[in-house]
């Protein structure tokens, strides 16, 4: 059965049965961890069961590997020959960042207070000689063209940035950042974890791109994506090997290493399988209602949170004027409130947010609700505040 958003908003019993968090839960935490869809959980559940007859390889679906690619392809505007299959995001990021080779005076730009997966990988490359540039910004978690174009230089070998800050909620100009840094011939990383599956996330401004499925893709946990460009992939060499990446007829190690052609270079070993299979059913559900549907969903029910959010006295972080900057989450604290105390009533009320903090120690709470919550889901979240 093709979904369509207009029927799973207006037909509770369809709602329901697609996605089963809803009988007992309002389930606000995509930008966390997911739960996963009926039809996601039936994808593992039918192929889990065929392999208890043999082979798990294969009695996979025969298309699982390559259809995945394709799935992911259309995703990001991209081509299958550039899609790895290589999950969870933080294996990703760090696999991009060991791999590359740089020389000694070059220098990366971050962001610290990004995700730590998204700052770490590249913060290790201290140790060889690379000079790491954390971004100034006026805002946190706001990062905008001009903070990057003012840190670059004749020595900056990559920039990596999130496309969305997990806490602030703020999406970045990817076209305008993607176009200088490729006038430069620097190379670009995109986390787009907090993007991909809930907004049109475009792999053409990228050079690398990592995401796992477990949360706005609404699949599971340690099944993700790895984009490399394709004149990218010639310089990129993976920096573990494996019987699946570098070449073996009959299982037979060679003398000379022959890695295996497009994306399937950084895939090393047998694939997560279980976890592949459901990112197909996620990955279908989305393309079947369409990423800027749901992206123009996910806008509508901020505005409307962040209206009702404030009317209750808490204070929004990062949501501004320009809508083409919001992300699917929106995190807010009041000034007299405990926040733990805030996140632990509506858990008691069945209403599942998530709890962040700043550097400073200040306390958020953070809702992320998909295409599939109701308003009358988030008049009850907001009404327990």
């Amino acid at each position: 059965m093709s979904l369509k958003l207009e029927d799973i908003l207006s037909n509770e019993e369809l709602r329901q049965h697609e996605f089963p968090v809803c009988r007992d839960k309002v389930f606000l935490a995509h930008a966390g961890v997911c739960a996963i869809p009926r039809r996601v959980s039936e994808a593992i559940r039918d192929y889990a069961a065929q392999c208890t007859l043999g082979d798990q390889e294969t009695l996979a679906p025969a298309f699982a590997l390559d259809k995945t690619r394709e799935l992911a392809a259309r995703l990001i505007e991209a081509d299958p020959s550039e899609i790895a299959l290589v999950g969870p995001t933080s294996l990703a990021l760090s696999y991009i960042a060991s791999g590359l080779e740089f020389r000694k005076g070059d220098n990366i730009i971050v962001y610290f207070d990004d995700y730590p997966s998204n700052v770490y990988p590249w913060m290790a490359l201290a140790a060889v000689g690379v000079q790491v540039r954390f971004i100034q910004t006026r805002r946190y978690g706001v990062i905008e063209p001009f903070d990057v174009i003012g840190q670059v230089d004749e020595n900056t070998r990559l920039v990596a940035l999130a496309s969305c800050h997990y806490i602030a909620g703020y999406r970045i100009d990817l076209q305008t950042i993607g176009e200088y840094l490729q006038s430069r011939g620097i190379l670009f990383c995109l986390d787009a974890i907090q993007t991909v599956g809930a907004f049109p996330t475009q792999s053409k401004y990228v050079d690398f791109m990592a995401a796992d499925a477990h949360k706005w893709m609404l699949g599971p946990c340690a099944a993700g994506i790895m984009y490399v460009r394709k004149e990218v992939q010639d310089f990129f060499q993976p920096p573990i090997f494996g019987w699946h990446n570098v070449e073996c007829p009959g299982f037979i190690a060679q003398p000379e290493m022959k890695y295996a052609s497009n994306g399937k270079k950084y895939e090393v070993g047998s694939a997560n399988l279980l976890g592949i299979v459901g990112m197909n059913a996620c990955m279908e559900m989305l393309l079947e209602i369409g990423v800027d549907r749901i992206a123009a969903e996910l806008v509508r029910k901020k505005r409307f949170l962040k209206e009702a959010i404030e009317k209750k006295g808490y204070r929004v972080l990062g949501v501004h004027d320009e809508p083409e900057t919001w992300g699917g989450m929106i995190s807010f604290h009041h000034p007299e409130k405990n926040m733990k105390a805030v996140f632990e009533n509506l858990e008691n009320h069945g209403i599942i947010g998530s709890l962040r903090g700043n550097r400073e120690g200040s306390e958020f709470l953070r809702f992320s609700p998909h295409f599939y919550n109701t308003d009358d889901e988030l008049e009850q979240a907001v009404a327990a505040l």
